[in-house]
Parts: C-alpha cells; sequence; structure tokens
C-alpha cells in the first residue's frame, strides 16, 4: 500500500492525507458503539475535484473507500475498514446558496443539518428535516441513511427535500444532477438511487433542497392519553382538523419519560405521572385562529376520554421545556451501558400491539432490563432503546427478538437510521429474495468491484 499513499499524497497534499497516528480517534468509528478501527489513511477533501480524485486512485489501486459524515449514525455505517480510507466531508461544508424565490438551497454534503436550518431561517424559510443530532450530522450523511425525524408528519424525509444531487462515482466520474426543477422525467431518476442507500453506490458532494415558507403561527402541546388506541383518536382528529398542519405527533411511553426525567434532571410536566404522553406541533396562517381550532379539538377529545389532560404552550420557553423531554435521545450514549438502539417502522394500527408484545417477551427473557419505547408514530416509526448490561451482554439474543418480531408484525427493521453494520443480518426480515437480488444487482453495476463502503447493508 506504500505506493498508493505516496500517489494519494502527492495527488492531494498532506494536509488532506493523514496516516496513523495522525487520524484523529473520533474518525475511528461513530456513535454506533462498534469498535474502534484504524483505517489506512483518512482523507479530507475540499471539493468535489478532490473527492474525485481519491475515488480514482482507490480504484486503481483497489482499495475501499468508507465515506463518513458527521458520525452520529447508529447502525455503523460510517465506521471504517483497515484496509481502506476514510473519506470525511467535513471540510466540504459551504452553504452556497439560497434562493428565496425559488425557496431552494445549494450546500456541500459536509454542511450539518442545523447550518442548513440557520441559513433557511435567515431568509425567511424553513428546511423540512429535524432531529436531535441537528448539530453535527452532516447533510451528506442525512442523504445516505435518508433521516426522517420530527418534522416528516407535515415535510417528508430527506428524500422529499432533495431536487438534485451531486454525487462521485466510484471511478471518479461526477454525476451533476442539480438541475433545479420539480419535474423532470427523463428516464430514471438517478439522485434517488444513492438517497438512502448509504454510501454504497456513490459519495454525495453536494445537494439542492426545496425549501417550504416559514409558518406564520406554531402551536405546541404535551397531551396524556389513556392508551395508544386513544392517541391513534386523537391523532385522527387532529388530521380531521388541521389536515396539512400537523407537523409532528410524537409518543412517549411511560418508561421513555421516567428516564427523560432522571437523565436530564425534570420535572413533571403534570401534576401526575401518565402511562403515555404525545408531544405535537401544529402550523397555521393564524396564531388566534390555530390556538381556538386546537382548543376545540382538545374538549372535544377529553369529552370523549381520549385526553387525560393537557398543556399548551404559550412561550418559547414552554414550547423548548416540552421538546426538551422528547430529545433525551441524546442522553442514551450517557446513560446506557451501551445502548441497542432500534428504529422500526410498523402499521400504525398495530405500533400499540408491538409494545406491548415486546415489552412482555423482553420481562419473559430478561427481568428487570431497561428499556424505553417512543417514537413519530404519525409516520409509523417507532423507537425502542434498550441498556445491553441490562440483558446480560446478548444484544445477538436481543436483536433476533426484536426483528422477529418486526416480521411477524410486517414491518420494516429500519424506518431512517439505516442498515450498515447492526442490521445487515436482519434485512431479510423486511426484504424478499427478489428485492435483495435486485439490490446487489444495483451494487454490482455501479460499484462491481465492492469499494464503496464494503460491508455494509450486505456483504459481497
Amino acid at each position: 500500500m506504500t505506493a498508493f499513499l505516496t500517489d494519494l499524497r502527492d495527488a492531494l497534499g498532506d494536509d488532506t492525507v493523514a496516516i496513523g497516528d495522525a487520524i484523529p480517534e473520533r474518525f475511528l468509528s461513530d456513535w454506533s458503539g462498534f469498535v474502534s478501527v484504524r483505517p489506512l489513511a483518512l482523507v479530507r477533501p475540499r471539493s468535489t475535484e478532490q473527492v474525485s480524485v481519491a475515488l480514482r486512485l482507490c480504484t486503481q489501486h483497489r482499495v475501499p473507500v468508507v465515506p463518513q459524515g458527521g458520525l452520529t449514525g447508529l447502525a455503523g455505517g460510517a465506521v471504517p475498514c483497515a484496509e481502506g480510507i476514510a473519506l470525511s466531508l467535513e471540510r466540504m461544508k459551504s452553504i452556497e446558496s439560497v434562493d428565496v424565490k425559488t425557496r431552494t438551497l445549494t450546500a456541500q454534503a459536509g454542511a450539518t443539518v442545523q447550518a442548513v436550518q440557520e441559513a433557511a431561517v435567515f431568509q425567511g424559510l424553513l428546511f423540512g428535516v429535524d432531529f436531535g443530532a441537528r448539530g453535527s450530522a452532516q447533510i451528506g450523511g442525512a442523504l445516505a441513511t435518508n433521516a426522517g425525524g420530527n418534522g416528516v408528519l407535515r415535510y417528508g424525509m430527506m428524500r422529499e427535500q432533495t431536487l438534485g444531487l451531486e454525487v462521485v462515482l466510484v471511478d471518479g466520474n461526477v454525476l451533476p444532477m442539480l438541475r433545479p426543477m420539480q419535474k423532470n422525467n427523463t428516464g430514471y431518476d438517478l439522485k434517488q438511487l444513492f438517497i438512502g442507500a448509504e454510501g454504497t453506490l456513490g459519495v454525495i458532494t453536494r445537494a439542492l433542497f426545496r425549501l417550504h415558507a416559514a409558518p406564520a403561527a406554531r402551536a405546541t402541546m404535551l397531551v396524556a392519553v389513556a392508551d395508544f388506541d386513544a392517541a391513534l383518536a386523537l391523532l385522527g382528529r387532529l388530521q380531521a382538523r388541521c389536515g396539512a398542519g400537523l407537523a409532528a405527533f410524537e409518543l412517549m411511553w411511560r418508561d421513555f419519560i421516567e428516564a427523560s426525567m432522571s437523565w436530564q434532571h425534570l420535572r413533571e410536566p403534570f401534576d401526575q405521572p401518565y402511562a403515555l404522553l404525545a408531544l405535537i406541533d401544529l402550523d397555521g396562517p393564524d396564531e388566534a385562529l390555530l390556538h381556538s381550532e386546537l382548543q376545540d379539538v382538545l374538549n372535544q377529545a377529553m369529552e370523549a376520554g381520549l385526553v387525560l389532560d393537557a398543556a399548551i404552550a404559550q412561550t418559547q420557553a414552554q414550547i423548548t421545556a416540552f421538546w426538551k423531554i422528547r430529545e433525551a435521545t441524546t442522553e442514551l450514549p450517557t446513560n446506557m451501558h451501551p445502548p441497542v438502539n432500534f428504529d422500526m417502522s410498523l402499521p400504525m394500527g398495530e405500533i400499540g400491539r408491538f409494545v406491548e408484545r415486546c415489552r412482555a417477551a423482553l420481562d419473559v427473557r430478561w427481568p428487570g432490563h431497561t428499556s424505553i419505547f417512543f417514537g413519530h408514530i404519525g409516520d409509523s416509526n417507532l423507537h425502542v432503546s434498550t441498556d445491553a448490561s441490562t440483558v446480560c451482554g446478548d444484544v445477538v439474543g436481543l436483536e433476533h427478538l426484536v426483528y422477529d418480531l418486526v416480521r411477524d408484525f410486517d414491518g420494516s427493521i429500519s424506518a431512517e437510521h439505516g442498515i450498515g453494520l447492526h442490521k445487515k443480518p436482519f434485512l431479510d426480515r423486511s426484504r424478499t429474495p427478489a428485492e435483495l437480488m435486485s439490490m446487489r444487482a444495483i451494487k454490482a453495476a455501479l460499484d462491481p468491484l465492492h469499494l464503496l463502503n464494503p460491508g455494509k447493508i450486505f456483504d459481497r
């Protein structure tokens, strides 16, 4: 590999290429908890041209490439390999343009989600994706995993935000797919291949996003519901009354609420503890009208026995306090030893029953386990996190239990975190043999040497 490293340094410069102990520890793994791996080299390009050069050299020398974003992924998709390079996009972080007239934004892949959000807000607009790791997650990684988060119910996932991409293929060729049209039916929509592909088909270097008009008014409320069916009924009432104005419907079971209170030293939001809390955001054209409609829905839901208690935020501080409860997920690595995180999609009407069956199965096998249940229920996304130390470290047994149950409910083992290394052994729980064969065919066509993020999603 001496010749390869020499060629790489000659082409890109010592400032771009680090090897050995010069590679900072943070590039050796991601938030997934996988054991750190020191790659052959760390490459931090500053331009698409440098990415192209690096990939062309890797193809010539048959060296694997693991693209890296903000390293906030939970599926092990950015863990490097010892015989390859880690390709970090962190230096390519420019917000290149914001066009107010067309409501579009162009950014390099290393820009953080928060930077994109703030650039949109500065122009009186809104970027449709938001999640807890916004300050460190990069848009390249968010695209590679088709991230969703809190606003999916209103705006969709990263796929729905994307008008165009620039992608570098494994041989160094660049696909300049940054055309700013919503309608472009010229054959295959190539950009969609790379969204959610976890860097296994190409390296995303730039993106063109659609932005949205910032809502004139927003209402946030925290609601205690009787049970899951009551939460589903409340969701239906809100959708019927407020339509597209329903921006978020987050559900938190008691175990999650107690963990959040304890980890963040928070007070119970109501005078008594409740089994289920829903955190709801609504957008509208007029604040007074929005609060009036919301109050009507709540009154009717309380009369029907669906809502046990409710609080509508009156200030930005209260909104922040409500959302702080939900964003306890950032505390998982500190308070679980380590956390085993599940990110699933399930038929919406079955989520409550799934939680009951999953918790019961865990109780039988590991009495006293620590598991928390929460999710973006409005878009069928359920999260479960379990403290590995409370299931005797039997992570494989835990994963088999949960993913087999997901299969039984005709669900998906990954809603928004990707497959990576963590979920690769369980992909057949959600994909048929014919689907997997088609996926492999696409991989073979775009990366015939299997150099791009090898071992992620599936093996050769």
